[in-house]
This record gives C-alpha cells, structure tokens and sequence, in this order.
C-alpha cells in the first residue's frame, strides 16, 4: 500500500499562510497611515487661529454688542458674528441675504457650543478663546433653526436655540 500524498495538504497550508501574511500587512500598512496622519495633524498648526479672552469680550474688539450680527462689507459679502452663552446665541435672530458670500465668525463666552444651521452643512464648535470661522452662501431664501448642541450637560439641547432667515436682497 501506498502513503496517500501530502501535497495538497502543504499547499493549501502554504496558501492559508499567504493570505494571513497579506492580511497582517494590510492591518499594519493600516496603522501605518492612522499614525501618521495623526502626527502629522497633530504637529501642523492650523493655518490660522485666532484667539480671544472671553472674559473680556463684550467690552472691546471684534464682538462687543454693537458689531454682533450681520454687516455689509465694501466688497458686497457680508459678515456675520455672533456668541454662544450660556442656553442662547447672540443675537438669537440672523438676517442675511441670498446668493451673497456670508463669512461666520463666531466664538463661546463660557463653554463649548455647538453653532449649527439646520438643513445645511453649516456646524461649527465654538470654544472659548478661539475664534470659529466658515465661509457660506445661501442661494434660497428661507428660514433655519440653530439648535445647540455640543455641551454635555443634560438637558442644554432643548433650552439653547436660535434663528436664521435668508431671503432675497
């Protein structure tokens, strides 16, 4: 009697080793690339940041009560600041109009919020000190909500709201 041959056996071995060799390197090339994004990110600064003492705004600078809201600039664009408190935005209502460049710039008096503009992509995390930033158009007229989000406290998303209507020059 003959020994029955190994051959296919060693070479579905050799296969099954391939395979799991590939997928390790696959996993680690993976890795590879998270960590190196996340240093790379992590060592380059944003291209820039801007600061502001939240103690301090609503006596000087860019977002004293005067200068919230919406401004027409020289160029036709407009310009829209605003501040997160404490279950409010302010100023609670924003009119801007349509097919026009909007620049928002906005930051946080006490903790973080979250300014966002429903039915948009519109959503930026307003912290204190820093001074949050986004280009927009919006080419329908209409009226959105801006419901707070963001704080962890229980409770907050209910209670924190704004508005914003857009509607032809």
């Amino acid at each position: 009697m003959t020994e029955p041959s190994d051959d296919g056996v060693d070479s579905a071995e050799r296969v099954e080793h391939r395979w799991a060799a590939l997928s390790v390197a696959i996993m680690v090339l993976l890795v590879a690339m998270a960590t190196f994004a996340a240093v790379y990110h992590a060592a380059m600064p944003q291209a820039r940041v801007e600061t502001v003492d939240p103690r301090t705004l609503h006596l000087g600078g860019e977002f004293i009560e005067s200068n919230l809201g919406s401004t027409l600039e020289p160029d036709g664009s407009v310009t829209l600041r605003g501040i997160g408190q404490q279950y409010s935005f302010t100023p609670s209502c924003m009119v801007l109009p349509t097919n026009t460049l909007i620049t928002l710039r906005a930051t946080s008096a006490d903790v973080v919020h979250g300014f966002l503009i429903d039915g948009t992509n519109i959503n930026l995390m307003l912290v204190p000190g820093y001074v949050s930033s986004l280009n927009a158009r919006f080419d329908t007229p209409g009226e959105r909500l801006m419901p707070c989000h963001g704080r962890a406290e229980q409770g907050i998303q209910g209670r924190c709201r704004g508005g914003l209507s857009h509607s032809g020059r």
